[in-house]
């Protein structure tokens, strides 16, 4: 299934295609990555590669980075970094896919969106190469990690990479679903919004049945105009008619003080004025200044 084919001491940085990666390489990462690249004069690892029966065409399994970072620092004219070394493999498109999804898993640090993204695509491929795990399993959260000695380990999905992370068993199964619900524009789109989505975020989307509700939801989050997943979901609902039409985080806290102030007696007025009275009357003169320029 995924046996390597020949060891290539080196190849040309701009002999191998990229391919369709599940997520770009990380801009902040390859820097990091040139900088320790330029201390140590060497890519300590070689990247993973596969050569494609039909037309022969070189593609990346792993190493985006590393392959990254090589080409920049010819482009920069660094000396030597014209060719990479590369171990190449015979395998197939979901094995493939599944040691793209592990190199990531094991050696990146992933945002809680590209979790979510890479664990639900690893549960799919798996699923796909071994039905009867699927089967044996009601959910079917079972996979196997791989490694260069292709031993093989049949365990709990879940329960497994939530060890690794660090995290509970619901907690992986919440980042399927997520990842599972979410579309490739989506996910696109996600990666765009000014907002890193966080982990309560993903799971609010992963709730979401309606495809058009969460669209709406992602598109608004994308735009920078919701806090979050769930305060989108408020104003798609008030947009549709559905819900109250949500407060702005001033409005409600101008509300809250005028409350306090109708309801306060003289005396606490008073009191109130004679503790905060310094940052009223700047505010005030603040005020006139503005409306006098």
């Amino acid at each position: 299934m995924g046996k390597i084919l020949t060891t290539i001491t080196e190849l040309s940085v701009d002999e191998i295609d990229m391919g369709n990666r599940l997520r770009p390489v990380s801009v902040a990462g390859v820097e990091a990555l040139k900088t320790s690249i330029r201390e140590l004069g060497v890519i300590k690892d070689p990247i993973h590669v596969r050569k494609l029966k039909k037309g022969g065409k070189i593609v990346l399994l792993a190493g985006g980075h590393r392959l990254t970072a090589a080409r920049e620092l010819r482009d920069e004219g660094v000396d030597g970094y014209e060719t990479i070394k590369v171990t190449c493999w015979n395998c197939t498109d979901d094995f493939a896919q599944l040691m793209e999804i592990d190199d990531n898993l094991a050696g990146a640090e992933l945002s809680a969106l590209d979790t979510a993204v890479f664990l639900a695509r690893r549960k799919e491929v798996y699923e796909r190469m071994h039905p009867e795990a699927k089967a044996q399993i009601g959910a079917g959260l079972v996979a196997k990690r791989w490694d260069t000695a292709e031993t093989i380990s049949v365990v709990s999905f879940a329960e497994a990479i939530a060890e690794q992370m660090g995290v509970t068993p619901r907690h992986v199964r919440n980042f399927i679903r997520a990842g599972q619900a979410l579309g490739a524009k989506e996910v696109g789109d996600l990666r765009k919004a000014p907002k890193p989505v966080g982990v309560v975020d993903l799971m609010q989307l992963g709730k979401i049945a309606d495809p058009v509700t969460r669209y709406d939801v992602v598109d608004l989050m994308s735009k920078g105009e919701a806090k979050s997943a769930a305060d989108a979901v408020r104003r798609v609902r008030a947009a549709r008619g559905e819900g109250p039409v949500p407060k702005e985080t001033t409005d409600a806290a101008h509300s809250r003080l005028a409350d306090a102030w109708k309801r306060a007696n003289k005396v606490a007025r008073r009191r109130f004025l004679e503790e905060h009275g310094t940052e009223v009357w700047s505010l005030l003169d603040e005020m006139d200044k503005g409306l006098s320029e």
